[in-house]
């Protein structure tokens, strides 16, 4: 049938693969809702953004304002965890091109009696939506229209505010245009900023050559919570394989007393329900939960979807694991690398039901067992895409707290549908990225492309599993430099350590990859150690959890330097409230010189206005009233953590 509709609504934005997947917000964050919105002819448009909770009936609006061009725009801050929908209603506002057409005839010195009397009847059709208050002026209003003799007040109540506000206040959309509904899910206030520690339990121990316990980890709590964390990640905490057990730097045999790989789950003692029995007990595990939310530390699980050979599922359920014609299953590989001691899940299983299943039974077992809210998901890439989204969103149905982290270091794209199917944040390219184009440009992509809606980053200068050329042999500036980096330029930041603060990082020749690794064997640490690095981190913590600028991604501008070697970038929070600029040295081993350019015109003032730069890592003050200002960087504290006061 045709359609009599003539408002035209377009190019609606936010959305993702035309409103496939959700974007993403957390508590308190405003979605800002853009569209071309167009009709034939000269007539006034009006339009609303339209949005509910999935828990409310009822939709709220929000009027959209015209910016140029048949482009519209407005905004709403989503309060609640869980989905909102949203969409946009447009419509040619007959009243108000009333009121408009009107004054042009008036201000012409035209004759408007014919034009009142057709007000009158907008009027009236308005009249029993009004409040009491607002009746009684209409209906004087609508007398007056019809009262040729009160024809002057009549012209002058026509063009009124007064009048305009109350067609705005109740428009009658006559063949008006509805969009399709699009989604937004809302986390909490963590999916947006957290600070992420990881070591392995079994290095917890204070006594060399002794595995560590839960109870071991238990007396590190107060150290990471010192040094501003508030996420304790943990390599999986389950039974370790025995069959084909890998040993000391991934020897393919391993010796007596060798460890293995915590990533090759299962064995004997249970499976991916089940507590390493060296580590301790269900109940220790529980403790140590408990123990570290009480310091403001949440602890997050490896959710490795995995077996060792001698996991119970092989016996149990062989139809979930690939058979080769010889009879044995197929072990993980990714050519050269060979991984004898883990079985990958074989989802393309006729049984795939009850294994789907069962693996949403692996993550609810921790959440309802032990309150875990948080996992760090191994390998995500090497499993179907639309089971993590099927996954994800079943455990958020019933647990909206817990938060997805996707260890995935792989194509792209592939990142990015794995954040599209719910990750609620995502490893990232930043190991690899060090120059000062490389870094523009990839937090530019990250921040300024459709990603801001749905990728959130998690900014990590190591793993176990990356040792990083620049870190290999790097001294104290370089590390330094890392860390300041990736936890000033994203709002979620982690490190593996005690490597990392204390600069072991040693590698096998030609390779991202620590010797000694503790993938594969105990290591122990002097964690009463502190250093400059543990206090510089432990300052930077502490600044981020005060400033809320820090505190988003999205949020940064890069400024213009005079060097290579000099990287600077302002940040704000959405009120704009609280301004920060960095300002980091790239040079490990110099001094370095140099001018950077304030934002001006992003600061909302003009060069001669005076600020104030406080250093909040050294306490100094400085006073800027030019564009351009001189800095210089030692390797000894190579950045400056600004606070901007105008």
């Amino acid at each position: 049938m045709p359609d009599q509709r003539r408002v035209h609504i377009e190019n609606v934005q936010p959305q993702l693969n035309n409103g496939e997947f959700y974007i993403k917000r957390v508590t308190g964050q405003k979605v800002t809702v853009t569209a071309d919105i167009l009709s034939d002819g000269h007539d006034v448009m009006q339009a609303v953004v339209k949005y509910r909770h999935e828990k409310e009936r009822n939709w709220k609006e929000v009027r959209m304002r015209h910016t140029g061009n048949d482009s519209w725009e407005a905004e709403f801050t989503v309060e609640k965890q869980g989905f909102y929908s949203y969409c946009i209603e447009g419509w040619v506002d007959y009243a108000l091109n009333w009121q408009h057409g009107t004054l042009r005839k008036i201000q012409d010195n035209q004759k408007v009696t014919s034009e009142l009397l057709e007000g009158a009847e907008y009027i009236e059709a308005i009249t029993g939506k009004a409040t009491a208050q607002e009746k009684q002026y209409l209906n004087k209003t609508a007398a007056m229209f019809k009262d040729a003799s009160a024809y002057d007040m009549a012209v002058t109540e026509a063009m009124s505010d007064r009048l305009k506000e109350v067609f705005k206040k109740y428009p009658a959309r006559f063949l008006s245009n509805t969009t399709p509904e699009l989604r937004v899910y809302v986390d909490r206030q963590k999916a947006l900023f957290s600070t992420w520690y990881e070591f392995f339990p079994r290095s917890a121990s204070h006594e060399e050559g002794k595995h560590g316990t839960f109870k071991d980890c238990q007396k590190l709590l107060p150290r990471v919570a010192a040094m501003g964390f508030d996420t304790l990640y943990f390599p999986p905490v389950h039974p370790i394989g025995e069959v084909n057990r890998k040993g000391k730097n991934n020897a393919t045999t391993a010796q007596p007393g060798d460890v293995g790989s915590p990533w090759g789950i299962g064995s004997q003692y249970g499976g991916h329900k089940s507590i390493h029995p060296e580590l301790g007990t269900l109940d220790d595990f529980k403790h140590l939960v408990q123990e570290a939310k009480a310091l403001g530390i949440e602890v997050a699980m490896d959710f490795a979807l995995q077996a060792a050979p001698d996991h119970p599922y092989v016996k149990e359920f062989p139809q979930w694991f690939k058979w080769r014609p010889d009879g044995t299953v197929q072990y993980a590989e990714n050519p050269p690398k060979k991984y004898q001691d883990i079985q990958p899940i074989y989802f393309e299983s006729g049984d795939w039901k009850n294994l789907w299943k069962e693996l949403l039974d692996i993550a609810l077992f921790w959440v309802e067992q032990c309150g875990i809210r948080v996992f760090r998901v191994d390998n995500p890439h090497t499993k179907p895409f639309y089971f993590w989204g099927w996954l994800i969103a079943e455990v958020k149905k019933k647990y909206p707290d817990v938060l997805f982290l996707s260890e995935a270091f792989t194509r792209p794209k592939i990142m990015q549908q794995l954040a599209k199917q719910g990750f609620t944040q995502s490893y990232t390219y930043y190991t690899w990225r060090n120059t000062k184009q490389e870094l523009t440009e990839y937090v530019t992509e990250l921040t300024k492309t459709d990603q801001s809606e749905y990728f959130r980053p998690n900014f990590w200068p190591n793993t176990p599993d990356i040792n990083p050329f620049p870190l290999q042999g790097a001294n104290e500036a370089t590390h330094l430099q890392k860390y300041f980096l990736a936890a000033t330029l994203s709002s979620n930041v982690g490190i593996y350590g005690p490597v990392f603060e204390y600069m072991v990082s040693d590698a096998i020749p030609g390779k991202e990859e620590y010797m000694d690794s503790e993938k594969y064997e105990v290591r122990h640490w002097d964690w009463n150690k502190e250093n400059k690095i543990t206090r510089l981190i432990s300052r930077i913590n502490a600044i981020r959890k005060e400033q809320a600028s820090l505190q988003q991604t999205n949020n940064i501008k890069f400024c213009d330097t005079d060097s290579d070697q000099l990287i600077a970038y302002y940040k704000f929070d959405d009120s704009r409230e609280n301004e920060t600029l960095m300002i980091a040295s790239l040079d490990a081993f110099y001094s370095k010189q140099g001018w950077v350019r304030l934002p001006l015109q992003a600061l909302g003032i003009h060069e001669g206005h005076t600020v104030m730069v406080t250093d909040l890592i050294t306490g100094n003050s400085y006073h800027w009233d030019k564009e351009w200002n001189f800095v210089e960087l030692h390797p000894a504290l190579p950045f400056h953590l600004f606070k901007i006061q105008k």
